[in-house]
């Protein structure tokens, strides 16, 4: 018999997620975290947004998981005390040429079953004066959520359900046996290993390792990962109330897009950017020479900001299965038996909506493991 039923592979918010729904179900139940704290990296680095399932391919995962998320997250929150607010969301359109993407970006959303408004240029400044447009979405279901107090949430629900959480914890060598995988593991510079009946590979930034390590060739697979970085700039208090909502441009293929975030104090930010980062290095500085290529962009939504205005924030590091210049690609969530690893489970490219859709996730990595 196997030392553990399932071995979860991170502790950040979808690793968390996943351990909360299959603790009840699954005994023992490890979670291994390679940092002191749980939700040490993309988990604690984004824009912390709720997002309605507007941008992502009718049936795609994104788009499923995202829709169905956000309407868990909102129950979560509201049961539990999760620090949240629908502060809602419009998509401007800067000018006349955009209007058909914009009308395009409806269209999508709409088809994944987000509740959407259009509106025109006038009915867009009634409710943001302050802001450049030529029309807009609107999306009344969109909000801003503590995504420390949803790791926090999920945590506590796993270990209430029986998981055991190791910290300070790096798989470095993960084998199948006949029945079971055996997993080696590195802490404090001492080897041991210990045996487990399925694996479910949430690691985030380092998913492809871990897949490479049960012996999948990532590259053949499709699997592999690409850095991409993303900083953000602040905005001095007395900026608070020149949106009151979330902010967002029509978006080109790369991202989202730079946009408007009052987070849940009310502190005004503008993020991220899209710079793939050529090594695997964990560089999450803001360099001041961003600055004006951040205020152009800026300009683009409130056109009364200054360079000198904006103060470097934060950044954070995103998973994504695309290289420069390729199309998105859709979350990899996978039941490996084909590859000769059955109750494997992989989670890569979890890069956004990945926050709003973290319960669904954990369902449907439920659903995959019965």
């Amino acid at each position: 018999m196997a030392d553990a039923a399932v071995t979860v592979v991170g502790a950040g918010v979808v690793g968390l997620a996943v351990a909360a729904e299959l603790a009840a179900r699954y005994s023992p139940l490890y979670v291994l975290e390679r940092y002191p704290k749980y939700g040490h990296e993309t988990s604690s680095r984004n824009s912390e947004v709720i997002h309605a399932g507007i941008y992502y391919p009718e049936n795609s995962l994104k788009a499923r998981l995202c829709v169905e998320g956000k309407k868990l997250l909102y129950t979560l929150c509201d049961s539990h005390g999760i620090p949240a607010q629908r502060i809602t969301k419009v998509i401007s359109a800067r000018d006349a040429s955009e209007l058909p993407a914009l009308e395009a970006l409806f269209a999508r959303g709409t088809a994944n079953g987000a509740e959407l408004e259009m509106l025109s240029a006038s009915e867009v400044r009634e409710l943001e004066p302050n802001i450049v447009t030529a029309g807009g979405i609107f999306s009344p279901t969109t909000g801003i959520i503590s995504a420390h107090g949803l790791m926090d949430y999920f945590y506590r629900a796993a270990r209430n359900g029986g998981a055991e959480v190791q910290m300070r914890c790096t798989v470095v060598a993960l084998e199948r046996r006949q029945a079971d995988y055996l997993i080696t593991i590195e802490e404090g510079g001492q080897l041991s290993s210990f045996s487990s009946e399925r694996v479910v590979n949430a690691a985030g930034l380092e998913a492809d390792t871990v897949a490479a390590l049960a012996g999948i060739d990532v590259r053949e697979a499709g699997y592999q990962l690409h850095y991409c970085k993303g900083c953000y700039f602040s905005l001095p208090p007395t900026y608070a109330s020149s949106v009151r909502r979330l902010v967002y441009p029509v978006p080109n293929e790369n991202s989202l897009g730079v946009h408007a975030l009052l987070d849940l104090g009310g502190r005004l930010k503008f993020g991220p950017d899209v710079e793939y980062l050529e090594s695997r290095t964990l560089d999450y500085t803001v360099p001041e020479e961003k600055r004006h290529a951040f205020a152009e962009s800026v300009r683009r939504i409130l056109p009364h900001v200054k360079d000198e205005d904006l103060t470097p924030d934060m950044s954070g590091i995103r998973p994504k299965l695309q290289a420069p210049g390729e199309p998105p690609r859709d979350f990899i969530i996978a039941e490996e038996s084909e590859r000769g690893l059955p109750g494997f489970v992989n989670l890569i490219g979890i890069e956004s909506p990945g926050l709003t859709a973290s319960p669904a996730i954990a369902r449907h990595v439920a659903q995959l493991l019965s």
